[in-house]
């Protein structure tokens, strides 16, 4: 059985630790050995107030339910999720509440594979306000470099997987730059900012 973060749980935790907890999560999701858990007990725990460990920046895609692919429960990580994984003044906002005022410890950027909304990209779509969206992610495709003919649509799934890779470390960089707070935190190793990408076909998590 799960315990829930408690003040000083989350306090104890380094931000190293934060991120192993979700590594060693995805290693029991990927393996069948998912942690029990009471689930009305936790929302008890938690009504008085939240104390997660880490933040994550992920896809709205259906397949990637964050806590259970880092298998965690509630009041363990804060979720912003938007298709494409990117960030906005509002989302840099929200982690800034996540990490300097509720104590959170790590930001993860997670991309994945065969992900619809770098497809969108890729393609140049548009479609009411998706057409803005996916401008969002444009850099990423275009600082992605093929060789000369190569096929850069969404039919060439390893184009599509290199632009989401890239397009995580586009938004780290964004972090780090149009976010003092955050830049302060990390250089003062009060928070780590990494990133990942999620294997839709597999369910593992690749740091980096």
């Amino acid at each position: 059985m799960s315990t829930t973060q408690t003040p000083e749980s989350q306090s104890a935790i380094t931000p190293s630790q934060a991120i192993e907890i979700l590594k060693q999560g995805n290693v029991r999701f990927t393996s069948g050995s998912t942690t029990s858990r009471d689930y009305q007990s936790q929302v008890s725990q938690t009504a008085g107030g939240q104390y997660p460990l880490a933040a994550v920046v992920s896809c709205i895609d259906s397949r990637i339910p964050t806590e259970i692919v880092f298998d965690q429960g509630i009041g363990d990580i804060f979720n912003a999720r938007i298709a494409g994984n990117f960030v906005n003044e509002d989302i840099l906002g929200s982690l800034e509440f996540a990490c300097k005022v509720a104590g959170a410890k790590a930001i993860v950027v997670m991309g994945h594979t065969s992900c619809g909304a770098i497809k969108g990209a890729c393609d140049k779509a548009e479609l009411g306000n998706l057409t803005q969206l996916l401008e969002k992610i444009t850099p990423a495709v275009d600082a992605v470099e093929t060789p000369e003919g190569a096929d850069r649509s969404s039919a060439n799934a390893a184009f599509v997987d290199a632009v989401a890779a890239k397009n995580v470390k586009l938004t780290l960089a964004k972090i780090r730059e149009n976010s003092p707070v955050l830049k302060e935190m990390l250089e003062a190793n009060e928070i780590e900012i990494i990133g990942a990408m999620y294997d839709v076909a597999s369910g593992k998590v690749s740091f980096h």
